[in-house]
């Protein structure tokens, strides 16, 4: 494999600090080649500086103008730095502080707090907001788990984002009370700063894993919908209820959003576990010998490399890993293993029973269909001459082939000349026994730098 190809196995322990899995794997391939200022994601390096620089500068300078109302600036912080230790990583490496982030969109939109009006700046916001993240960021960080600092930038971000939108209309805002004016404000704001963000989260996905743009942004809108309304309401029905009840609304109004929190961490848990019953199962062939140790897994990474290229959606992918780290598993049923393990050199005959096989282990548990069927079509040809009727593989079958047949051919071996003769070969027979597109989007993840 390529310097990224053969590094980890595919949603595995990687050691990327932050990121595991196919996206550690890609990740891995995207190491720069050149000088250490050099960087392969200029859109993550802008984002970081940028907001880095503004927290940076709102901390100085509410340091040094003073805090307005400190109380309350050191209440709100602290719940933040509180709900950024209680950050969550959902499916697909997106980590999240609901909490922190309903706290601070909470004190951009603060009309009032007791008897007077809330009149602290945009800057303050921005000032406590970041200070509240770096404080709730430091136990992970001691302990070896330190965040993605895009993600710490992106719930940063919103909050500038909203306090600068909201914190200049704030005092005109605030003369009658919590209105119907200002709560429409508030929704539109929180709306609007939630469409950026989803933009944001899709260049930087773009970037990381070199999928198509529009693909991952449907992906993007479909992962935070459910976060991001729970973020945003809650973030208004705080800001609304403190200038009622004060700072108790901010203990009342979490409640709903801290139900939400586990039950989004829940939800990650339970897809963990399955991705590692899935991985385990895949290296039953290899403990058994019938395999090369890490086949599986450099096939599976392969495989999501090429799955991105094609623009294959979130859900694709992961069905795709899925069918990869178990393409084969039916090689369990035969009796002396296929040497090397590779299924390349079996009998066409051989190869559909070891697939129908694999096919058949994978459709007993009763989730997987849609895996099982890429399972079973993985050793059909692009085009069949014999039977013009029968429909082309699965995308995700068409995928695997061709990085079955690559790991089967290069293993471990990460010599480059290796990799372009083998490569070759699979253009010879693009078009008739692999699909020419899925050769041609392997051939440019492996010339990835």
């Amino acid at each position: 494999m390529t310097q990224g190809i053969g590094q980890q196995p595919g949603e595995v322990p990687t050691h990327v600090p932050g990121v595991t899995g196919p996206e550690a794997g890609a990740l891995s391939h995207q190491r720069s080649q050149g000088p250490n200022w050099r960087t392969t994601r200029p859109t993550r390096t802008v984002l970081v500086v940028m907001v880095g620089v503004c927290s940076v500068a709102a901390l100085v300078w509410a340091a040094a103008s003073g805090f307005v109302d400190p109380y309350v600036a050191l209440v709100f912080c602290l719940f933040i730095a509180l709900g950024e230790l209680a950050r969550i990583t959902l499916p697909g490496q997106r980590e999240v502080a609901p909490v922190a982030s309903a706290g601070a969109i909470s004190y951009a939109f603060l009309l009032s707090l007791g008897d007077g009006p809330a009149e602290h700046s945009a800057v303050q916001v921005v000032a406590v907001a970041a200070l509240g993240v770096a404080l709730g960021e430091l136990p992970h960080v001691a302990v070896g788990r330190a965040p993605r600092v895009e993600d710490v930038a992106r719930r940063v971000l919103t909050v500038v984002l909203a306090a600068g939108t909201f914190r200049p209309l704030a005092a005109e805002l605030s003369l009658n009370g919590p209105s119907t004016t200002a709560t429409l404000l508030m929704a539109v704001i929180v709306v609007t700063v939630w469409v950026v963000d989803v933009c944001v989260a899709t260049l930087l996905r773009v970037e990381r894993l070199r999928t198509r743009p529009m693909v991952t942004f449907h992906d993007e809108l479909r992962a935070q919908s459910p976060i991001g309304l729970a973020i945003g309401s809650s973030g208004v029905l705080i800001a609304l209820a403190c200038t009622v009840t004060g700072l108790v609304g901010l203990l009342v109004f979490i409640a709903p959003l801290l139900v939400s929190q586990v039950a989004f961490r829940k939800y990650a848990e339970i897809r963990r576990t399955y991705l590692e019953t899935v991985r385990a199962l895949s290296r039953v062939p290899e403990v058994g010998g019938y395999v090369e140790h890490g086949h599986s897994r450099r096939v599976s990474r392969l495989a999501y490399g090429i799955g991105c290229e094609l623009g294959f959606s979130e859900a694709e992918l992961l069905e795709l890993e899925y069918a990869a780290l178990m393409h084969d598993i039916g090689q369990l049923s035969l009796q002396e293993p296929i040497a090397g393990g590779a299924t390349l050199l079996a009998s066409p005959k051989e190869q559909r029973r070891i697939a129908e096989l694999g096919s058949a282990i994978i459709r007993q548990t009763g989730v997987l269909d849609s895996v099982a069927e890429a399972v079973r079509r993985q050793c059909e040809p692009a085009a069949d001459e014999d039977d013009q009727d029968q429909k082309p593989p699965p995308r995700a079958g068409r995928v695997i082939k061709v990085a079955n047949a690559f790991d089967d051919l290069v293993g471990e071996n990460r010599d480059a000349e290796r990799h372009t003769a083998v490569l070759e070969r699979l253009r010879m027979d693009a078009g008739s026994e692999y699909a020419p597109e899925v050769v041609e989007a392997l051939g440019r993840v492996l010339a990835r730098p």
